[in-house]
C-alpha cells in the first residue's frame, strides 16, 4: 500500500524510485505494436506523401508513450490505481494501433479517439494525483491538460474531415503538442513550467527508453524473420536475411554496449535533470526510434526484391535510417557526455559515398554496405572506449 505521505508516487530515497516495473513493460508491448503497425503503413505508402503521413503516425505514438514514460517515472505501477491506469491506456493503444493501417483512411476517427483519450486522460489522472502531495508537477499537468484540449479538438475535426485536410489538422495538432512542450507549456496567465520542478529518477527514465530501443529492435527482427520465411530462398534472400540481423546487432551494440547505462549516471547527477532528460530522451530518442523503423522498412524492401536496381525508397529507407541512427547517437553522446565519436562521423561519410553508388548496385548490395558501416562504427567506437578505460 503506498505511503499516506506520498499518495500514489513514488517514493524518495526507496529501491522502489528507479525501478521499472512489469506493469510497465506490459504497456511498452502495445506500442512496439504500434511501432510495427507504422512500419507497415510505411512499407505500403512509401511516396513522398505517403512516408509524411507514416512520420505524422509515429510522432504521435511517440508522445502518447513518452509522455506515460515521464508520469510512471513520478507515480508508482505497483499502486493498483496507477497499474489499471497503464491497463485502460493499454486498451485504448490497442484501439490506436489497429487504427493505424488505416489512420488516413476509414480508421481515422478510432485513431484520433484513441489518441486524445490517452493524452487527456492520462494528464487528468496525475493532476488529481497530484494536487496534494506534488503542487508544483500539478500546477505543470493543469498546463499540459490546456494544451492536450485544443490539440484534440483538431484531432478529432481532423479525423472528420477527409483526404488532404485530415492530414492538414493532424499536422497542427502535432505542431502545437510539440512547440507546447519545447515552451514548457507556456498558457497566458498561468506561466510555464521549470524544468528545475521535474524532479525525475534518471535510471528509470533511461531504463525505460532503453527497454523500448531494445523491444524495437527485437520485433524489427521477428519481423525480418517472419519476411524471411516466406520469401523464395536463395543466396541473394539469405544474404539479405543475415546483412539485416548483423545490422540490427550493430545498433545494439553502438547505443547499448557502450553509453546507455553510463547516461543514467550523468542525468542522475544533473543539476537540471528535468531540462536534459527532456532534450535527451523526449526528443533524440524519437530520432532513434523513427530511425529503427527506417531500417526495417529497407530490411522488408531489400528482402521482397534483393536483386535489380535499387530504388529511390529503399535507398532512402536504408542510407537514411542509418545516417539518422548514427546522428542520433551522436546528439545523445554529444548531450550527455560532451563526446563528439569519430567513428559515427567516419560513418556518416561513408553512407555519402554510398548514395553515389547505391542506385548502381542492387538492394542487398547496398544493405550489406550499410550493414559493414554499422559494424566498423561499432568496432572503432569499441576500440576507443576500451582505450579510455585502460588509462
Amino acid at each position: 500500500m503506498p505511503s499516506p505521505t506520498h499518495g500514489l508516487f513514488r517514493p524518495k530515497g526507496d529501491h522502489s524510485e528507479h525501478k521499472v516495473s512489469f506493469s510497465e513493460l506490459f504497456f511498452d508491448l502495445v506500442f512496439v505494436y504500434a511501432i510495427t503497425q507504422s512500419a507497415h503503413l510505411l512499407i505500403t505508402h512509401f511516396t513522398s506523401y505517403g512516408v509524411y503521413q507514416g512520420l505524422l503516425v509515429v510522432l504521435a505514438v511517440w508522445w502518447v508513450w513518452v509522455f506515460t514514460t515521464w508520469v510512471t517515472n513520478w507515480l508508482d505501477p505497483e499502486t493498483v490505481a496507477v497499474r489499471l491506469m497503464l491497463f485502460v491506456l493499454m486498451l485504448l493503444g490497442m484501439g490506436l494501433s489497429i487504427a493505424i493501417p488505416d489512420a488516413f483512411g476509414k480508421h481515422g476517427l478510432l485513431f484520433a479517439l484513441c489518441y486524445v483519450a490517452m493524452q487527456i486522460g492520462r494528464t487528468v489522472f496525475i493532476c488529481l494525483c497530484s494536487r496534494q502531495h506534488r503542487p508544483e508537477l500539478h500546477r505543470g499537468f493543469i498546463r499540459m491538460t490546456i494544451w492536450f484540449a485544443v490539440s484534440g479538438v483538431l484531432w478529432i475535426t481532423g479525423a472528420l474531415q477527409e483526404g488532404t485536410t485530415r492530414t492538414v489538422l493532424w499536422s497542427l495538432a502535432l505542431l502545437i503538442e510539440y512547440a507546447s512542450a519545447s515552451l514548457s507549456f507556456a498558457v497566458p496567465g498561468l506561466g510555464r513550467s521549470d524544468t528545475k520542478e521535474w524532479d525525475i529518477s534518471g535510471p528509470h527514465m533511461a531504463e525505460r527508453c532503453g527497454l523500448l530501443l531494445i523491444i524495437a529492435l527485437g520485433e524489427s527482427l521477428l519481423v525480418t524473420g517472419n519476411t524471411f520465411s516466406g520469401a523464395h530462398w536463395d543466396l541473394a534472400t539469405f544474404t539479405a536475411f543475415i546483412s539485416a540481423f548483423v545490422a540490427t546487432v550493430a545498433m545494439w551494440w553502438i547505443y547499448f554496449s557502450l553509453s546507455a547505462e553510463k547516461a543514467s549516471e550523468v542525468i542522475a547527477s544533473s543539476d537540471n535533470r528535468g531540462h536534459l532528460a527532456r532534450v535527451v530522451y523526449t526528443y533524440v530518442h524519437l530520432l532513434l526510434i523513427i530511425a529503427i523503423v527506417l531500417v526495417a522498412v529497407a530490411d522488408e524492401f531489400v528482402l521482397a526484391h534483393p536483386l535489380g536496381h535499387t530504388g529511390i525508397g529503399t535507398m532512402v529507407a536504408m542510407i537514411g535510417g542509418t545516417a539518422l541512427y548514427l546522428i542520433a547517437n551522436i546528439l545523445f553522446k554529444r548531450l550527455v557526455f560532451n563526446s563528439h565519436p569519430l567513428s559515427h562521423y567516419i560513418g556518416l561519410a561513408l553512407l555519402t559515398i554510398l548514395c553515389v553508388a547505391a542506385s548502381h548496385v542492387p538492394p542487398v548490395a547496398v544493405a550489406v554496405a550499410t550493414t559493414l558501416i554499422l559494424v566498423l562504427v561499432a568496432i572503432q567506437e569499441t576500440v576507443v572506449v576500451m582505450r579510455k578505460n585502460s588509462h
